[in-house]
């Protein structure tokens, strides 16, 4: 049997864990007890529902101190960042549980029997129901916001189905000890056995995708993984949602503007979003627009990025990746190195990268995303520059304009543009710094993510629910949401929008 080992990036030292893959035998027996408990998860009420969520994130709450520590050792992350990170995964189990008792989630409505234009009409109802057991598959570079207890199985046990995870083989003892206090949490409070089920090893993944009690699929990480998982949903005999977070370059536009009334302020905050975490955010800006005649905020930045400390990089195939990428922007697609970035003392180390291109130039060759502490600065002339410039790059999850208000006549196509190719417009901010919240989108059009939905906020349940119509049913056999006499949740009555009356 094969075991798991796992890396410290700050040293490179690898040790074994003693965590053994798992095997096809195994998998399937975890998918079918997902299966078996998804017949009970979807019977308890939203209240029960929601106190599985508020366990939870306590049975968190109560490891802490153990949770960050471990996470510290496999990701290289600092303490600081992983507690913050920690606290935001614990208050979005608590976020969801605030809005599965609020119901509006379920988009309930009622059309009552009675005469149409075209006729009598019988009486349909419809909301949405819970999709199944939902694999999700943790990313490397958040080990608790994006992985085992992420937004992702957040969502689902939100939603009602149980979620069997994937450990990120970048963090399998993070994994593992998120998923004990997870799963010692739900069983605490009655949650049947395989509401909470964890795999281990890439072909264990596979397997798992593959495997018919899968409903969906949840994944972030890189688009060459989403693909390999893409293919194998469609050799499914029955081919399932998947919900991949793949790729994202995320342009910033800075205007003349903007240069002059801060310009100081806007360098460094530039810096901070693209070198955070060591340049390893879905969010990082790596590709910035910047006027000519901004040679003081060029100047600040590759100052900046010159006395910058190295910082680790989440492993080896990340840190080789970085350098391969890079080096193709300047041999392809021909940018200029400003800063060089210099390989650290010990482990997967770098310091920041900085490259230049004139906007005229850019080409596809010189817009694929380096995942690290790297930006691409794009000079220009004039804003029609940039609007061809975006042609070439790839649609991402945010954009991002810096102006001023006398310019917003100037920036208004601009801003068109990057709607369409966006899932998030930031103005005079930064991408960096996703805020879990009832109004978030954290997605984009293709490569960004494969689907229109979000994978952080509320409405990131809508990906693991299914709608369901009942016509002339018996009122026992509606759901209680769905029965006349039921007003705890926002409905749609004969068209009419009813707001919640009561509690549920």
């Amino acid at each position: 049997m094969t075991t798991i080992t796992t890396t410290d990036p700050r040293t490179a030292s690898t040790v074994d864990t003693g965590i053994e893959a798992t095997s096809d035998s195994e998998v399937a027996t975890l998918a079918m007890a997902a299966a078996a408990s998804f017949g009970e998860l979807r019977r308890h009420s939203r209240g029960w529902r929601a106190g599985l969520l508020r366990a939870v994130a306590a049975g968190l709450e109560s490891r802490r101190d153990e949770l960050v520590s471990v996470a510290e050792g496999e990701t290289g992350l600092s303490a600081a960042r992983l507690g913050t990170e920690l606290t935001r995964t614990i208050f979005q189990l608590n976020l969801f549980a605030d809005a599965v008792i609020e119901g509006g989630y379920l988009e309930a409505i009622i059309d009552h029997a009675g005469d149409t234009p075209m006729g009598p009409g019988p009486d349909v109802r419809r909301m949405l129901v819970p999709i199944g057991p939902v694999a999700v598959f943790g990313s490397s570079n958040f080990p608790f916001a994006f992985s085992v207890p992420g937004g992702d199985t957040a969502s689902a046990l939100a939603a009602g189905n149980p979620v069997i995870v994937k450990a990120h083989s970048s963090h399998p003892i993070t994994s593992r000890a998120a998923f004990d206090a997870m799963h010692a949490a739900a069983t605490a409070y009655g949650a049947p056995d395989g509401t909470l089920s964890i795999v281990y090893g890439q072909h264990a993944g596979a397997t798992l995708v593959a495997d018919s009690r899968v409903a969906a699929v949840g994944f972030t990480g890189s688009l060459s993984t989403g693909r390999i998982l893409l293919d194998i949903i469609e050799r499914r005999e029955r081919p399932i949602p998947f919900y991949g977070e793949l790729s994202s370059l995320n342009p910033l536009i800075v205007t003349a503007g903007a240069i002059e009334a801060r310009g100081d302020a806007i360098a460094d905050g530039l810096f901070v979003s693209f070198t955070a975490s060591a340049g390893q955010l879905c969010t990082k800006p790596g590709i910035a627009f910047i006027p000519r005649g901004a040679d003081e905020l060029i100047e600040t930045l590759v100052a900046r990025a010159t006395d910058a400390p190295a910082q680790p990089l989440l492993n080896e195939r990340i840190f080789n990746a970085f350098g391969e990428i890079r080096q193709r922007l300047v041999t392809e697609g021909r940018a200029r190195v400003l800063v060089e970035p210099q390989v650290g003392m010990g482990g997967f180390t770098l310091t920041p990268g900085i490259l230049e291109i004139d906007a005229a130039d850019l080409r596809a060759s010189t817009t694929e995303e380096a995942f690290g502490p790297l930006i691409v600065i794009v000079r220009y002339t004039r804003l029609g520059e940039v609007s061809s410039a975006l042609r070439t790059i790839p649609d991402s999850l945010t954009a991002t304009v810096h102006s001023e208000s006398s310019e917003r006549e100037e920036i208004t196509t601009l801003v068109e543009e990057l709607q369409d190719a966006s899932g998030r417009v930031v103005f005079n901010g930064f991408p960096t710094g996703v805020r879990v919240s009832w109004g978030q989108h954290h997605g984009g059009p293709w490569p960004a993510t494969n689907s229109a939905h979000t994978s952080v906020g509320v409405t990131a349940i809508r990906r693991f629910l299914r709608p369901l119509a009942w016509q002339d049913a018996p009122e026992a056999l509606l759901p209680a949401e769905l029965r006349d006499s039921f007003t705890a949740v926002p409905r749609r009555v004969d068209g009419v929008l009813k707001l919640a009356i009561g509690a549920s």
